[in-house]
């Protein structure tokens, strides 16, 4: 028998991909060494890198980004298919079909900051329908749903400016002969 190897090669939109999710699992692993007073309310930095991600590249790309987040940060946090995992990945689905129909609305009114908002609520309102359904077995983690709603609001919010200010600057960067806005030829 003969030995056989596949060779993949990588496309530039793989490892621009694979950039962005590096960056958003550092982000990810970083928030998750922050003491929280509350179980499950975290800034969600890496949504920060699923924001630019949307608005320059794409849906798809988003997905991947958040996905493959999701997917290794649970294994480097020791968390993968425990119940964590789960409520992340619930929320990080529902985050991704909001921001999939919040691209198509008006540009005028629906940016990074209102579609960081929608995902921060699409995000919360999974994990608890998630922790109803699986976890807690009683309507009184409803009892929850303002501060969450807060956190949401809260975080979101800021969330949203900082991807706007960064697309701002990549924008502007862009505009002035440095990475181009598809973010082809940056790296060789």
């Amino acid at each position: 028998m003969t030995p056989s190897t596949i060779e993949l090669t990588p496309t530039p939109e793989d490892r621009r991909i694979a950039r962005h999710a590096a960056a958003a699992i550092v982000l990810t692993v970083a928030e998750a060494a922050i003491p929280l007073p509350l179980p499950g309310v975290k800034p969600g930095l890496a949504n920060i890198v699923t924001l630019v991600v949307l608005a320059r590249w794409g849906w798809r790309e988003a997905v991947w980004v958040s996905l493959l987040r999701v997917l290794a940060g649970s294994l480097l946090l020791g968390q993968f298919l425990a119940p964590g995992f789960f409520l992340s990945l619930s929320g990080a689905v529902a985050s991704l079909l909001v921001l999939g129909i919040a691209v198509r609305l008006p540009k005028r009114w629906f940016g990074p900051v209102s579609q960081s908002i929608l995902a921060a609520f699409a995000h919360i309102g999974a994990q608890l329908v998630v922790a109803r359904l699986w976890l807690v077995p009683h309507d009184g983690v409803f009892y929850l749903l303002p501060v969450f709603a807060l956190a949401a609001v809260v975080f979101g919010l800021v969330n949203g400016l900082i991807a706007a200010r960064l697309l701002r600057e990549l924008g502007a960067r862009s505009s002035k002969g440095g990475a181009s806005a598809t973010g082809e030829g940056v790296e060789k």
